[in-house]
Formats: C-alpha cells, sequence, structure tokens
C-alpha cells in the first residue's frame, strides 16, 4: 500500500471520526487532537497487521477519546461556572430522516445528558447507537466482553430515553421561538418569548471563568425571563444577530463591533416548548465556530 493509499484511506475515514470525537469529547478542539493523534498512530502503523483499515482507525480513535475524556472529566470538575460543550455550526444534508438524526445527536442537551455516563457507556452507546456499529465491533473496539458491552449500552440507552433529549422540534417552531427570542432581548418585550417556555425552563451560561457569565444555571419561568429582561436585553439590544444552525437546531451568534460576543442555542422538550437556552460566551469555545460543520 502506497503513501498515497495511506492518504486516501485516512481521508475517507476522517470525517466519521471527527464526528464520533465531538461527541465523546464535547469539544472540538480536543475531536480533531483526537483525529491528528489517530493519524499519527496509522502513519506509524504496520499495514501487513492491518485486515480492515476502517475498522483499525474508529479503534485507536475511540480509545484515544476515552483517554482525554478521562482527562477532561477532571479539567471539568474545577471549571468556573457551567460547562457547556462547545458550539459548532452545522449543515442539513441528506435525507430528512438523516437530518433528525443528525440533529438528535448533537444537540447541546443530549451531549451534556452523556456528560453523566462513564466514558466507557458514552463511547459503546454512541457507536452502536448513532454510528450503527454491531455489539460484537463495539466490545472488540473496547477491549470488553459483548455481554458486557450490552449492558453499557442498555444503561446509556435507559438514561437517554428517560431524560428525551433526542427529541427534534419542527423547524418552523424552532423559527417562531427565535423570534420571540430575538423580540425579547433586542426590545426587552417577553410575552411573545413566555408563551413558549416550558414550566421547566432552564437558562445556563459558559464564561469559562474568561468572561462574565451566570455563575450558575437558572430555573424556572420567572427567573429565566426576569433575567433576560433585566440583564440579556440591556446588553445585548444592538448587538448583531446572525441566525445559524447550531448543534442541528436553529441558533443565533450575536456580534459586537465585529466580535462574537455569544452563541445561543436551545433545547425543546417533546411538547415543542423550549425547556433550555444555552449561552455560550467563552471566547476559546466561540472561536472556532467559523471552522468547518460537523456532520
Amino acid at each position: 500500500m502506497t503513501a498515497s493509499d495511506d492518504a486516501r484511506l485516512f481521508a475517507q475515514s476522517a470525517p466519521m471520526l471527527t464526528g464520533l470525537a465531538y461527541r465523546i469529547l464535547g469539544s472540538r478542539a480536543d475531536a480533531e487532537d483526537a483525529v491528528q493523534d489517530t493519524f499519527l498512530k496509522w502513519q506509524a502503523a504496520d499495514r501487513d497487521t492491518i485486515d480492515n483499515p476502517g475498522a483499525w482507525l474508529t479503534t485507536a480513535c475511540t480509545r484515544r477519546c476515552i483517554d482525554l475524556l478521562r482527562s477532561a472529566h477532571r479539567t471539568r470538575v474545577d471549571y468556573v461556572g457551567s460547562w457547556l460543550p462547545e458550539p459548532i455550526h452545522t449543515e442539513a444534508a441528506g435525507q430528512p430522516e438523516q437530518q433528525l438524526s443528525l440533529a438528535s445527536s448533537l444537540s447541546t442537551a443530549f451531549l451534556l445528558l452523556l456528560e453523566r455516563l462513564t466514558p466507557k457507556e458514552r463511547a459503546a452507546y454512541l457507536l452502536h447507537e448513532i454510528f450503527d456499529q454491531p455489539y460484537p465491533d463495539v466490545a472488540r473496539i473496547l477491549d470488553i466482553e459483548e455481554a458486557a458491552c450490552r449492558k453499557l449500552v442498555q444503561r446509556a440507552r435507559g438514561h437517554v430515553e428517560q431524560a428525551k433529549v433526542r427529541h427534534v422540534t419542527p423547524a418552523e417552531q424552532q423559527d417562531q421561538l427565535l423570534a420571540a427570542f430575538e423580540t425579547a432581548l433586542s426590545e426587552g418585550r417577553t410575552a411573545p418569548l413566555a408563551a413558549l417556555l416550558s414550566e421547566q425552563i432552564t437558562l445556563r451560561a459558559d464564561g469559562g471563568g474568561k468572561v462574565t457569565a451566570l455563575a450558575q444555571a437558572l430555573h424556572g419561568r420567572d427567573a429565566v425571563l426576569g433575567f433576560i429582561e433585566q440583564v440579556l436585553h440591556p446588553a445585548c439590544r444592538d448587538d448583531r444577530w446572525t441566525f445559524v444552525d447550531l448543534n442541528g437546531s436553529r441558533g443565533v451568534i450575536l456580534e459586537r463591533a465585529g466580535k462574537i460576543e455569544a452563541a445561543v442555542s436551545f433545547g425543546y422538550d417533546e411538547d415543542d416548548r423550549l425547556r433550555d437556552i444555552f449561552i455560550m460566551r467563552n471566547p476559546d469555545k466561540l472561536a472556532r465556530l467559523e471552522a468547518v460543520a460537523i456532520r
């Protein structure tokens, strides 16, 4: 196998590896590091011992992600304020059912739910449920028995289904919400937004200790609407709005003086009411929003 063949095989797998790594790690930067590490390991590997390059690459990338995730968990314990996954720009592609699957597996609410799982539960669930890997292959990737692999996926699936975080709200409802949210922040009128809120509405903001942001999540309509009226409206009313798909759903990027100040994404309940507002203000996580979309 020539060097060009090696590069071509890796390039074919790279988008899938990046999508898997991002979902495991919740960070584009860490995902790209994991994929780069996988590439370096691929370059150094003995090709004569590799029967299935795609399976080899998936295994190497997954194991590297698990190592990085364990290290990241220690860091996130000391994180200042709320930790949110790094927002990514996503593009609609493929058939409608594929677009729904993309949206449900990249949403901020889903990625936050994955944070509650062990690294191996997280990887097993993603490999089997999102990337359609059969149980024997997942067990081999994780270096565990198939019966143990099935238990990992079953436990993870139970958490995901109980939380109902893979529900996808119709685009028309998302657009209505965005219009009401813009009215609330730009004009200070919160009545249209209030009509769309779940009783369990929660607002989280991630500043990473680098910029001003909420230290803790806000819960309930009165708290969230009061914060929007008293804090977000005065601060954001003159910002430039760019509507864009973030993590598989409608979102918005707020700019001031040519600089991205925040990226806002949303989560919905099964009645298509707004359940979560996620505000990313950490400049390190905003800096990469113009990079290539993840699928």
